[in-house]
């Protein structure tokens, strides 16, 4: 651990909210310290009311917020005197709690206060921050692992024994709190859940955190735990992809719902996947009982989805009864898993739901080899574990949840992504919920998208094989297979006649419109046949093909046969469970091949103004790559069910097609 803290950037917050803010986000920047929302800290202040009355506020972490990105409006403003009346109460359910919490924020439209808000109340301290520190828990969650926090922390830490987070959790740090702490107490460690630093500064509570951390790295290095081997397996070179996508088939029918697969085949999962002693490391348990909630309490191990829904559904079984009120069985699928082969396998309803799993199980391995290099790792009993996943305020959520995205936990490739049409198909994919790939030869679609979890962008010629396998191969590790195939790369040559167009050029045109289609659409069908709703391709075909001008033969031959290809495909991969439909659009000019200057030339050419060129059809409207874009996106949902083998205009009526 190493402090964070510059007196440049702290001087960019002015007062003990924003120094709340800045400190705040020093511990987020760190993901050894907290991961995805995981954490949170808090700031005492008095305020003048409307009224004019003072009283002293809680401000404390929001639900929904994360301490790397938080902002002023993520803490919620909470009554102090309410919540220590709170603490003083013997028994109080956890969503009465919440009920209560919410009563007692003071600013209209602020997030929900964090469950742990009672717990920083008691603590007579103006800042308090609170993480799940991989070296702590790497520390506590070992055989006598309370012991060793006591060696570790004990002269100036309250140790408190595990409790479930919540109000108990803060009864019982008020109680041992007021019969453990002394004027040098500087923090308070929760075995198998985290650890808190205390402060009269913004500054004292963070740097106390790093001091504390830094103890149980420096215990870990002591005896030889810290360091982790380096990894020597070399990852995979062999093809994945159908395996990926036929266990990410089988995780979906587990789950209900479709789930986007993420696979990581670096050598240090590889190196975790094949130790001896996977199958009793791994099944102790998380590294912190919070995690439960996107990881499941334990991964798979190998591919046998069906096993592990039967022990997960014993596992609901075993502890269900003794629950407070009924509870209702969450789905039974893995959201991790590791095999040999490739590693480690991340699921999640969304690309970003896969990632949060893979960056929490990736610290959690390093926790149980640190853990395992002191003495053995242990997590909680699995009956705690499941306190935590079945937790009322978690059931409550689950009701709460809104609708999925139509495409949510569903993959699309998409060619030709870097601009124009392809360019609007991967947004609509993305508004929709899908995870996208996007294959250009512009290297430039790489970040096309910014960056974001759900977009994978490659670089790729179409008519390369080797590449475009390569490329499917990528996509497939990436989000797990394939659902959505939407075939948009072409070329429109200058216009020639057929006596001037050279052989060279139009086998040119024909590699690129049609034989790179025709090689994807063998190489995906595969992986569509294995698609959890069924696959789905869309084809962008032309106005050409049914209404054809001088001056275009290869390119009207190309989209022709292309459209030819794509009523085949229909026939034959209806029984595969996998639709195939083309689009025909003309005249879209939002896109680069159209220039301001080639749109002003062209509509001089016709005597018209450029709006009556861009609009020269039936409904005189303009058609733009969106709109090409929401119909082929369109194509592939509920709508269109039923449909395969159709031919759509998108060209707001063409005389001649019409």
């Amino acid at each position: 651990m190493e402090s964070l803290w510059s007196d440049a950037e702290a001087a960019r917050y002015p007062g003990d909210t924003a120094l709340r803010v800045y400190t705040s986000r020093l511990l987020g920047r760190d993901p050894a310290l907290v991961l995805h929302g995981g954490g949170n800290t808090s700031v005492k202040s008095r305020v003048r009311n409307a009224v004019g009355e003072e009283e002293e506020i809680l401000l404390v972490k929001g639900s929904g917020w994360d301490l790397e990105t938080i902002e002023e409006a993520g803490f919620a403003p909470v009554r102090m005197a309410h919540l220590l009346k709170l603490a003083r109460l013997e028994s109080l359910s956890d969503p009465k709690m919440m009920n209560e919490l919410a009563t007692q924020v003071t600013r209209a439209g602020a997030p929900a206060p964090s469950v742990e808000a009672i717990l920083h109340a008691i603590l007579p301290f103006r800042f308090v921050d609170h993480t799940h520190a991989d070296a702590l828990l790497a520390v506590t969650n070992t055989e006598g692992g309370e012991q060793r926090a006591r060696k570790i922390f004990g002269q100036d830490t309250v140790v408190v024994p595990y409790v479930m987070p919540g109000f108990d959790l803060a009864r019982q740090c008020a109680r041992l709190f007021a019969a453990e702490a002394g004027p040098n107490t500087i923090g308070m460690v929760l075995v198998n859940h985290g650890i808190f630093s205390f402060g009269d500064s913004a500054r004292e509570a963070y740097e106390r955190m790093i001091e504390l951390v830094t103890r149980a790295e420096d215990y870990l290095a002591k005896h030889r735990a810290w360091s982790l081997p380096e990894p020597a397996a070399d990852a995979p070179r062999a093809a994945l992809r159908e395996d990926i996508a036929r266990l990410r088939r089988d995780v979906s029918a587990c789950a209900g719902f479709p789930v986007v697969l993420a696979v990581h085949t670096e050598p240090k999962f590889l190196d975790f996947a094949r130790r001896a002693d996977i199958g009793m490391i791994s099944q102790q348990g998380p590294a912190t009982p919070d995690h439960v909630i996107r990881t499941k309490r334990v991964p798979m191990i190998g591919r046998d989805v069906a096993a592990y829904a039967r022990d997960y559904e014993a596992y609901f079984k075993r502890h269900a009864p003794s629950a407070k009120t009924p509870r209702t069985m969450l789905d039974p699928a893995p959201r991790v898993a590791l095999d040999p082969a490739f590693g480690l396998a991340c699921a999640g309803r969304s690309a970003r739901d896969a990632r949060i799993v893979h960056d929490i199980y990736t610290h959690t391995i390093e926790v149980i080899l640190r853990a395992t290099a002191l003495g053995g790792y242990r997590a909680l009993p699995e009956k705690d574990i499941f306190d935590v996943e079945y937790w009322d305020l978690e059931q409550a959520k689950l009701k709460k949840a809104g609708v999925p995205a139509m495409f949510a936990g569903e993959v699309a490739l998409v060619t030709g992504a870097a601009s124009g049409i392809g360019k609007a198909c991967v947004e609509a994919l993305l508004r929709r919920g899908a995870a996208v790939v996007g294959l250009d030869i512009n290297p430039q679609v790489a970040g096309v998208m910014g960056g974001r979890a759900d977009f994978l962008g490659v670089p790729c010629d179409v008519t390369d094989s080797s590449a475009m396998t390569q490329a499917l191969e990528a996509g497939v590790r990436a989000f797990g297979g394939l659902d959505l195939l939407v075939l948009n790369a072409g070329v429109f040559p200058g216009g020639q006649r057929i006596d001037a167009l050279a052989p060279a050029e139009w086998r040119r045109v024909m590699a690129i419109n049609l034989d790179a289609n025709f090689a994807l659409l063998h190489a995906a069908h595969p992986l569509l046949k294995l698609a959890p709703r069924g696959g789905r391709v869309v084809i962008i075909g032309s106005k050409n093909v049914p209404a054809p001008g001088p001056g275009a033969a290869a390119y009207s031959a190309s989209k022709a046969a292309l459209t030819q290809l794509a009523r085949v495909a229909a026939l034959e991969w209806g029984a595969d469970r996998i639709r195939v439909n083309t689009l025909h659009p003309n005249a879209v000019f939002d896109t680069s091949a159209w220039t301001d200057e080639v749109l002003r030339a062209r509509a001089a050419h016709y005597g018209v103004t450029v709006d009556e060129y861009r609009k020269g059809n039936v409904l005189k409207v303009d058609v733009t790559s969106r709109d090409v874009a929401e119909l082929a996106a369109e194509l592939c949902g509920p709508l269109f069910a039923k449909t395969t083998g159709a031919q759509v205009p998108v060209d707001g009526g063409n005389e001649r097609v019409i």
